[in-house]
């Protein structure tokens, strides 16, 4: 009898990639949900044996999909194959009824390993069986859905580091992906900061015909919180919130550009960070860079501490040159997926 698995993932960049690494010799029937809410859907009048299940999705997310899953009366064994690597991610998730857990991007060897040692899969049951759910490398992705999918990976890696680094757990978005005007990137990053006030670093990175800039805005309420996590105890002056800044800085945009340059197998070199500006508004910001933001690919990120008042606002911002290049890159890496 055939094993019936759901993979739930909004990306489908990763519910290509996890099809096409199940293992060959499995009899399985493989459906798909783009957000947890479908899923449970499908669920909901259907009989799975495993659920794939992505963490960070538009709808209803990982988390949420655990939680309304302990209500059913019958329910597929979870594995949760997320980007966000965050030990207290981990730990919430097989609290919640998910059985393992897998970093993105998943291997073959690795997720044969796994699926063998739950005893969900077994290759001498299938020993005669050759599978038909492998899928071709004919299907488009723009550009937009593979930069997202690979920043959502990085995302949680640099996620991870700072949780560590703070002993917090760091609430995680989708990565929004857009080519705006300089107006647009206003509009944007006035939504998304939602103060009046906020402090801004920047660093440039170049490698292999791509240039970008990476843009880090902290809401100015977030150093109180920030400044008693790092176990600061000294009177907050603004050289110690610039100290704040850089270090926070470093912790995010380093391992976030590690983890891209990683999926993109380009090593960027990079300039020293910058302070942009501290205690201004979003369009001093803007104004600062209006030259070189005209047009820009953008991946934006918010970053929350969960139970604190600290939130920032990643920006990778791509000069209109790098476009070409980067779409011809990862169309390749897609195709190689």
């Amino acid at each position: 009898m055939s094993t019936r698995v759901l993979i739930c993932d909004d990306s489908k960049i990763a519910r290509k990639q996890l099809t096409r690494i199940l293992p060959t010799d499995w009899d399985v029937e493989v459906e798909y949900a783009e957000h947890g809410q479908e899923a449970l859907d499908i669920l909901s009048s259907s009989v799975f044996d495993i659920l794939f299940l992505d963490l960070n999705m538009p709808v209803k997310d990982g988390y949420e999909t655990l939680e309304a899953l302990q209500s059913f009366a019958q329910s597929p064994a979870v594995i949760v194959v997320s980007g966000d690597v965050q030990p207290k991610a981990i730990e919430r998730v097989k609290n919640m009824g998910a059985v393992a857990f897998h970093k993105k991007p998943a291997e073959a060897d690795e997720l044969r390993a796994l699926l063998i040692s739950l005893g969900l899969f077994s290759s001498s049951q299938n020993e005669n069986y050759t599978n038909t759910h492998v899928v071709t490398a004919a299907e488009q992705f723009s550009l937009n859905e593979c930069l997202q999918e690979i920043s959502n990976i990085a995302m949680g890696r640099a996620a991870s580091v700072l949780a560590n680094m703070l002993n917090v757990f760091i609430k995680l978005p989708v990565p929004k992906v857009n080519i705006l005007e300089v107006g647009e990137l206003q509009m944007a990053l006035d939504y998304s900061v939602k103060e009046d006030s906020c402090s801004a670093v920047s660093q440039g990175f170049v490698g292999s015909g791509i240039a970008f800039e990476a843009l880090l805005i902290f809401s100015d309420s977030s150093f109180p919180d920030m400044a008693e996590l790092l176990g600061v105890t000294e009177e907050i002056t603004r050289e110690l919130e610039t100290e704040l800044l850089m270090d926070v800085s470093s912790v995010l945009v380093g391992p976030f550009m590690q983890a891209i340059g990683k999926q993109l197998n380009i090593d960027f070199s990079h300039s020293h960070p910058v302070l942009l500006g501290q205690h201004v508004k979003i369009k001093d910001i803007i104004n600062a860079k209006r030259t070189t933001w005209k047009r820009t690919l953008a991946v934006e990120i918010v970053y929350e501490v969960e139970n604190y008042q600290i939130n920032c606002d990643l920006m990778l911002l791509f000069t209109e040159d790098s476009v070409a290049t980067l779409e011809n890159l990862l169309s390749f890496l897609a195709e190689d997926e």
